[in-house]
């Protein structure tokens, strides 16, 4: 009899375990992204505006960060259940362009502050609830390849924006790099290696004609260069060079 019973336990404890993680579900979220490929409501498409999407952020620390292309939200988050649960869901206070954005905003926070469920169908995490769903893709983590636009200006105590109108890019494409701010430094393709996070290239002679605003924006990216090369480092979608000072370059791809 009591061997049984103990077999009995045994099924029921085996049979739990199955039941309570089926495929794609109890996953591990933290320190995973995932950005929006596609949204519906009430069955329908819902059109986001244009050149935006929602990104969901679960840190390390059990937090969740959203954004829907203007405003932040953030706040403690649970998975139990199934089911998203945001304690005291905070959102920035951000001026957007546009009345749309706001309005996108709204949505996507009360989404979340109606506890949605949610589930991995395979990579794919799907968030449900007040009639819509999220099908989110995991973020590809970028790479040095491809062109990448300066967007601050920093030292090692500061940071500051560049000038309004000035565009400076630098391109890494199949072991060559270029960099274009339309004054001295013209896109001229260079050979690099990398050595661990470290940059190395010969720039050649630089012509010293002055350029306006562009003149501070060519003297942070050229500052990167000193000293053996810039350290990258890429997070996401920014890339930062600084030489050994700390002096440098972030940038946007």
């Amino acid at each position: 009899m009591s061997n049984r019973i103990a077999l009995a336990v045994l099924l029921l404890v085996a049979a739990t375990g199955c039941g309570s993680a089926p495929t794609g579900q109890g996953a591990n979220l933290k320190g995973k992204v995932y950005v929006s490929s596609s949204v519906t409501e009430q069955g329908k498409p819902r059109a986001l505006v244009e050149g935006t999407n929602v990104e969901l952020r679960f840190t390390d620390d059990d937090r969740l960060i959203a954004d829907a292309g203007c405003n932040q939200m953030q706040g403690p988050v649970s998975l139990d259940d199934g089911k998203v649960s945001v304690a005291e869901l905070g959102m920035t206070a951000m001026g957007c362009p546009k009345p749309e954005l706001h309005e996108q905003d709204t949505w996507l926070s009360k989404l979340l502050g109606a506890k949605p469920s949610w589930k991995l169908d395979g990579e794919n995490l799907v968030l449900t609830g007040s009639g819509s769903e999220i099908v989110l893709a995991p973020e590809q983590p970028a790479t040095l390849e491809g062109i990448w636009t300066v967007d601050g200006l920093v030292t090692k105590d500061a940071a500051s924006s560049v000038p309004a109108g000035v565009k400076a890019t630098i391109t890494f494409k199949n072991g060559t790099m270029a960099i274009a701010t339309g004054c001295n430094l013209n896109g001229a393709e260079r050979p690099y290696a990398l050595e661990g996070q470290v940059i190395k290239v010969d720039l050649g002679p630089v012509t010293q004609k002055g350029c306006g605003e562009v003149d501070e924006v060519e003297t942070a990216v050229l500052q990167a260069f000193t000293g053996g090369g810039p350290t990258y480092k890429i997070d996401r979608s920014t890339l930062t060079l600084t030489n050994p000072e700390g002096a440098g370059v972030t940038l946007k791809k």
